[in-house]
């Protein structure tokens, strides 16, 4: 069965950064666009950024300039790197097969001083 698997959350001060892994089993890694969602409290799940086959990627106008997907084919894993976090990122953060029902467990992300 298809199961992904996210790591690297955790609580980080305004500015700081935090990389988010992503591991994949079930799919085939390669064939498939990634992304990434998040959802703080009270508020809809959304979308963050997007990582296509060939490498083309979409980011949310939010976290643009501040967050960078990739994805390492041969380790069937994506990654988000999130930079100069502010405390609005602050949200549980979901990797998703584009387009499909396929979810992660979710990683807590908090951003506080």
């Amino acid at each position: 069965q298809v199961q992904l698997v996210e790591s690297g959350g955790g609580l980080v001060q305004p500015g700081g950064s935090l990389r988010l892994s992503c591991a994949a089993s079930g799919i085939i890694f390669s064939f498939n666009a990634m992304g990434w969602y998040r959802q703080a409290p009270g508020k809809q799940r959304e979308l963050v950024a997007v990582i296509r086959v060939g490498g083309s990627t979409n980011y949310a106008d939010s976290v643009k300039g501040r967050f960078t997907i990739s994805r390492d084919n041969a380790k069937n894993t994506v990654y988000l790197q999130m930079n100069s976090l502010k405390p609005e990122d602050t949200a549980v953060y979901y990797c998703n097969v584009h387009m499909t029902d396929y979810w992660g467990q979710g990683t807590q992300v908090t951003v506080s001083s």
